[in-house]
């Protein structure tokens, strides 16, 4: 009987240590596999690139190129055809990160070509990037997305019902934040920045497009806007960077000093 006990409590104490090794390397394990941090050998960067099952794959890739491009990694370059293959992915974030990519590299003609699709993409970031990454090729192509990054965005009501409110004036938001319902269809946010205005009450009936929360500009994106319109800026932009140059509340001293110089590149312009 002693004997079966003591095998017992050995075969206890191996099931928790075997249970809190996996509780401890699972969540590792995942981190370690979605890190975008992690450097791939080129042989992963093909597989990954091509891997259309994993997008995350592909994404942890387009970053990794996009940092050696960064580097002056020339090599990078046998990559360049599949990065312009990956502009047409169906999916969103992929999309985005191809568009940041494209912008690094101003020399490659092809990647203008992607980056002007790009710009009526059903997804506001990657319209944003594909705009940013046009201005290192100094093509104004994307000048009404830089200008709509310096100002409030609105969300719409999805459809005819009640809205119900998850957030409140003052809560910050990133795409993909829950906002509010409308009955039962979710209200997602879109683009990042902070709830200004809630325009509908609270259990309100709303009709389809109606504008329910402003949300402000994120002060990342006010200053890569800026930094673009310095090299795409006109005469129509002074009025929009004026107000950043002045000072805007929420907004950092380097958005105030990007504005600066933005305004004085522009309104040099002919």
């Amino acid at each position: 009987m002693s004997q079966l006990l003591s095998c017992l409590r050995r075969n206890a104490t191996l099931l928790l240590t075997l249970f809190a090794f996996f509780l401890v390397a699972l969540p590792f394990w995942f981190w370690y596999s979605t890190w975008f941090g992690r450097r791939l050998s080129d042989g992963q960067m093909e597989a990954y690139l091509n891997d259309s099952t994993r997008p995350r794959r592909a994404q942890h890739a387009l970053v990794q190129i996009g940092e050696r491009m960064s580097r002056g990694d020339e090599s990078v370059r046998r990559w360049y055809p599949r990065v312009v293959e990956l502009a047409s992915s169906p999916v969103a974030e992929l999309r985005q990160t191809v568009a940041w990519i494209m912008g690094q590299d101003p020399r490659h003609e092809p990647f203008r070509h992607a980056l002007m699709k790009l710009l009526a993409d059903a997804s506001p970031m990657v319209r944003r990037n594909a705009a940013l990454g046009l201005a290192a090729f100094r093509d104004p192509a994307g000048r009404g997305e830089l200008q709509a990054m310096l100002r409030p965005s609105l969300l719409r009501a999805p459809r005819t019902g009640v809205v119900r409110y998850r957030l409140q004036p003052g809560d910050y938001v990133n795409p993909g934040t829950l906002v509010a319902r409308v009955d039962d269809v979710e209200v997602r946010a879109e683009l990042p920045g902070e709830v200004r205005r809630l325009l509908r009450p609270q259990g309100s009936l709303v009709q389809q497009g109606d504008a329910l929360a402003e949300v402000s500009p994120d002060e990342q994106h006010v200053w890569e806007a800026l930094r673009a319109l310095y090299l795409v800026g006109g005469r129509e932009d002074v009025a929009e960077v004026s107000r950043y140059a002045r000072g805007v509340p929420g907004m950092g001293e380097k958005v105030q000093q990007q504005a600066r110089l933005t305004l004085a590149r522009i309104t040099r312009t002919p």
